[in-house]
C-alpha cells in the first residue's frame, strides 16, 4: 500500500486562475506613440491671445489706436490688466503723456480693420477715418473705446516697465462697458456669441467649441 508521501506526490496540484491586476503596469496600458519635442531659441509662443485694439488719444487732438495681442490679466482686485507696446509706436507715445487708455475686444465682423491697425502708423493714417469704426466717448476716461469692440476696458496707466523691444504698461481697469445684446435676461454675458477674435503664430482666430467651464475637472456628478 503506497506510503501517504507518496500518495501526496502523485497528486495533481489544482488550477488557480490568475488574478489580472487592478492597475496594469504602464508599459503595457497602451502602445502610444512617444511625444517627441523639439527645442528651439527662447520665444514668446505664449499662444493663443486676445488680438486686442488699444485705443488713446491727446486731448484735442485725433484719436489712435493699435492692435496689440501682448494683452493679459494682471489682478482682481483691484482689476488690472498689462499691455506690452513698443516705444516707437504713436499709442505709446500717447499713453505716455495722458496715463488713459482703452483696450476694446473686437470681434470678427471687424477682423480686417484689427489687422489694419497692426500694419500702419497713426502718424501717418487716421486709423478711425480709413477703417470707418466709431468712437465710443469714455466714460471714465478722455480718451474714446472703439463702440463696435462687443467688450470696452478703460484703463489708467498706473506702472511702465521697460523691458527691452517693448514697455509693459500696467492698467487699472476703471470701467467696462459691454454690447448690450450679448447679456441674456440674467444678467450673463454670452460671450460664446461675441465672435471674439483671438491671435496665434501670425494668424487671426476665433473662439471655438466649449469644452467645460471653471471648476468642472472636480465637480461632482
Amino acid at each position: 500500500m503506497p506510503s501517504r508521501k507518496s500518495q501526496a506526490a502523485n497528486r495533481k496540484p489544482k488550477s488557480v486562475p490568475a488574478r489580472k491586476p487592478v492597475n496594469p503596469p504602464p508599459a503595457k496600458r497602451s502602445a502610444c506613440t512617444p511625444i517627441r519635442k523639439l527645442t528651439w531659441p527662447p520665444g514668446t509662443l505664449v499662444w493663443p491671445a486676445p488680438a486686442a485694439l488699444v485705443s488713446c488719444q491727446i486731448p484735442g487732438e485725433k484719436p489712435n489706436f493699435l492692435t496689440v495681442a501682448w494683452c493679459g490679466t494682471a489682478n482682481s482686485d483691484p482689476p488690472m490688466l498689462t499691455v506690452a507696446i513698443r516705444p516707437s509706436r504713436l499709442s505709446h507715445e500717447i499713453i505716455e503723456r495722458t496715463g488713459e487708455f482703452v483696450v476694446n475686444l473686437p470681434s470678427t465682423a471687424i477682423a480686417h480693420a484689427t489687422d489694419y491697425a497692426g500694419v500702419v502708423s497713426g502718424r501717418k493714417v487716421d486709423k478711425f477715418a480709413a477703417t470707418g469704426l466709431t468712437p465710443l466717448a469714455g466714460e471714465a476716461v478722455s480718451c474714446p473705446g472703439i463702440a463696435e469692440c462687443p467688450i470696452n476696458l478703460e484703463c489708467r496707466a498706473e506702472r511702465w516697465i521697460p523691458l527691452g523691444s517693448h514697455s509693459l504698461i500696467v492698467g487699472r481697469i476703471v470701467c467696462v462697458r459691454v454690447t448690450a445684446d450679448l447679456v441674456d435676461a440674467k444678467g450673463r454675458l454670452r460671450i460664446e456669441d461675441s465672435g471674439i477674435l483671438a491671435y496665434a503664430h501670425g494668424f487671426y482666430f476665433t473662439l471655438g467649441k466649449r469644452l467645460g467651464h471653471h471648476g468642472w475637472s472636480v465637480r461632482k456628478k
